[in-house]
């Protein structure tokens, strides 16, 4: 959905440069009503992509990003743009 307030991006299988690129535009392009973008990239080989996300996606390059959180499983990563 378009409008929606959380954003959902699977990952799985993705090289992490591809990942973070990806997950860049979606930072840039989520509409106002966006305050969580939630990043599926899955457990074990999706560790990488975890890592880069904490590495590289960093408040201080990004202002719409208040923070990052791990997700309901290891397998997930949230990225919050504003408080709900």
């Amino acid at each position: 959905m378009i409008n929606s307030p959380i954003i959902e991006m699977d990952l799985h299988g993705m090289y992490v440069d591809d990942a973070i690129r990806k997950i860049e535009q979606q930072i840039k392009k989520a509409p106002v009503g966006t305050y969580r973008i939630r990043i599926i990239h899955g457990f074990n080989r999706g560790n990488s992509i975890q890592r880069a996300i904490y590495r590289d996606i960093l408040p201080e390059l990004f202002p719409n990003v208040k923070r990052i959180v791990g997700g309901d499983n290891p397998g997930i990563t949230e990225i919050i743009l504003r408080e709900y």
